[in-house]
């Protein structure tokens, strides 16, 4: 293969305000699970730059559950879609697919031998359904509720028992199998979040928006006890994960702590304290071996410390939403990447070992577009909050005052000889030490993106006519040249080689076209291959190759001087949009996308 996958960089779960993310174990202890947008995503525990990503649902997957066995994961989508399938191949090979409940799946349970699958969440005729996982014939009725039910587990001992907890404030519970149901449990006076079998069966514990934690017998369903006295928590409780021995679990709420419970006593050992910001508030929770996770609604997964519950061991951040826009820059010997998404979000990874984080301070309200290094180690980047930023990358924090408002939308952003271009709507901006020093307006046409040649001298506009307009940099201001280079289509990205002796454009017409710059720009050759639009493009440091990806979710690497030489990446970012390209060195190419990931690949010429 001229081409390999060399690191994925995943993205976060997906969290919505006020509901709650469960989080799936791996049963051998190594993975856990999540999911964002149609994609499961599966990390290494003790190394969290090391993931896989599953990406077959056709909509928005909600939960991930590993098998007992540890050999299949079952999936459940908005749809309410249930796929299971391999996890010791790279293929993920689907074994079955079913569809138990027509709304959305919030919960899985397994049997402990891996043989029988409960389902929960929102539908039409039915909120739940249990059933064989290799013939998805019925083994009970899920049955005893008014509303969509939250959370499901099995108990992992026989006799089997499983309960269920829903939005009608109650729990219900069932023997079998076949399951039938037994008895309704009715102690929340709100939503009841999340229901979970301690790992021994002996205990079964409700978790509810009324901030109450309920304990229960785990073979008879009667109540034991609650934790905490009155109240367990201030705020509405969202998940409860169980210590492997059976004797703690910890809880995660939306009055943004999470605490470890001796179950016995019923009291709390420890409470950990994330933050003070609406975004701190904990929505799900993993006790896995040693490890303590939870999870934030701003996405990031937290390590817990027993020892010093007021400072995680480490935080894992990255992204929740689609990425838009990528950089790569090298400092202090590293390479590092960095990427803007659609939240105005913006997020900087060491290449090789993934550890990343993200500037600190007030930075873009709203979809970070495009971004770039200038030589004074600032990230110039703009966004559709109406501004430029410049964020010293040394100094990793954003600054109030090097921030650049316009008058329009920026689309595009480019630097080069101390000048910043920057295509807004309906004008060209040249800005020179982060100050505006000239606006071109009343163009003639609508400007897509703009960029600066290494020489500084000229600047290339590509616009929706089809057409590249030059202009030279005089001074301090734009003079148009009356140059116009001819494309199929509005143009949507465009770069200069690094040496400056290369124009590669792209248009929406799916053709790529590279232009010598010494030979007055003409043609050096024109490149086919995209069958729908694409969106970025990026130059090879060794100025020989670039590389264009866009809306057929292709990546193409094209040799300027050979059309008919190409590799491709089919499926870079499977089911989503490449939304922007970046290189390493020669030999490594790092790709974003919707899928909110980022994913390195070593080329092979």
């Amino acid at each position: 293969m001229p081409f390999e996958l060399k690191h994925v960089f995943a993205s976060l779960p997906q969290m919505e305000r006020g509901v709650a993310k469960v989080i799936g174990g791996d049963p051998k202890g190594n993975n856990f699970l999540y999911t964002n947008g149609k994609c499961v995503v599966i990390r290494n525990i003790e190394n969290p730059a090391i993931a896989d990503i599953y990406t077959e649902h056709a909509h928005q997957v909600t939960v991930a559950k590993y098998a007992p066995s540890g050999f299949y994961i079952a999936s459940g989508d908005v749809s309410g879609k249930i796929r299971i399938w391999d996890t010791t191949q790279k293929e993920h090979m689907l074994k079955y697919e079913y569809t138990p409940i027509s709304g959305k799946v919030k919960d899985i349970a397994w049997t402990e031998d891996s043989k029988r699958i409960a389902v929960v969440g929102d539908g039409r005729e039915k909120f739940g359904a249990v059933f064989l996982w290799d013939s998805g014939s019925s083994v009970g009725e899920v049955s005893g509720h008014a509303k969509l039910i939250n959370s499901v587990d099995i108990r992992q001992k026989r006799p089997y028992r499983l309960a269920t907890a829903s939005d009608d404030t109650c729990g219900s519970f069932f023997e079998g199998p076949p399951f039938k149901f037994k008895f309704t449990l009715r102690d929340h006076s709100q939503f009841v979040n999340c229901i979970r079998f301690s790992p021994d069966g002996s205990r079964l514990v409700t978790a509810g928006a009324d901030g109450q934690i309920f304990v229960y017998d785990g073979t008879t369903g009667e109540r034991v006890s609650s934790l905490g006295g009155e109240k367990a928590h201030k705020g509405g409780i969202y998940a409860l994960s169980w210590s492997p021995d059976s004797s703690q679990l910890i809880s995660a709420s939306g009055d943004k702590t999470v605490k470890l419970w001796d179950v016995g006593a019923g009291t709390a050992v420890t409470t950990f304290n994330m933050g003070s910001d609406v975004s701190d508030q904990q929505l799900g929770c993993l006790w896995q071996k040693d490890h303590l996770l939870s999870i934030s609604l701003s996405g990031y997964i937290n390590y817990l410390d027993k020892n010093n519950p007021d400072r995680p061991i480490r935080t894992i951040k990255g992204h929740t939403k689609s990425i838009q826009c990528l950089t790569v820059h090298k400092g202090d010997g590293r390479s590092y990447i960095y990427s803007g998404s659609h939240d105005g979000h913006i997020n900087y990874w060491d290449a090789e070992t993934g550890e990343n984080d993200s500037f600190s301070g007030k930075g873009h309200s709203n979809q970070v577009s495009k971004m770039q290094v200038d030589e004074a180690n600032d990230l110039v980047t703009c966004s559709m909050d109406d501004t430029l930023r410049y964020t010293n990358l040394s100094k990793k924090e954003y600054s109030a005052s090097d921030v650049v408002k316009m008058d329009s939308q920026p689309k595009s952003v480019s630097v080069s000889g101390g000048f910043t271009l920057a295509v807004c709507i309906g004008q060209l901006v040249l800005l020179k030490d982060k100050k505006k020093v000239f606006t071109l307006d009343n163009l003639g046409y609508e400007a897509e993106v703009g960029v600066i040649h290494p020489g500084g001298t000229t600047a290339a506009v590509g616009g929706n006519d089809g057409k590249v307009h030059l202009y030279s940099i005089q001074g301090n201001t734009l003079k148009d040249e009356g140059k116009t280079l001819e494309n199929k289509g509005s143009i949507t990205d465009m770069a200069y080689s690094s040496d400056g002796a290369y124009l590669a454009v792209i248009d929406d017409k799916k053709v790529a076209t590279a232009y010598s710059v010494a030979d007055g720009y003409s043609v050096k050759n024109e490149f086919y291959g995209h069958h729908a639009k694409p969106v970025s493009l990026a130059w090879s440091p060794d100025n020989e190759h670039f590389a264009t990806g866009g809306m057929d979710m292709m990546v193409y690497i094209w040799t300027v001087g050979d059309a008919d030489t190409r590799i491709k990446l089919p499926d870079a970012h499977r089911l989503h949009h490449v939304s922007s390209l970046a290189w390493i060195d020669a030999h490594t190419l790092v790709t974003t996308s919707h899928d909110a990931t980022v994913k390195q690949w070593t080329i092979k010429y």
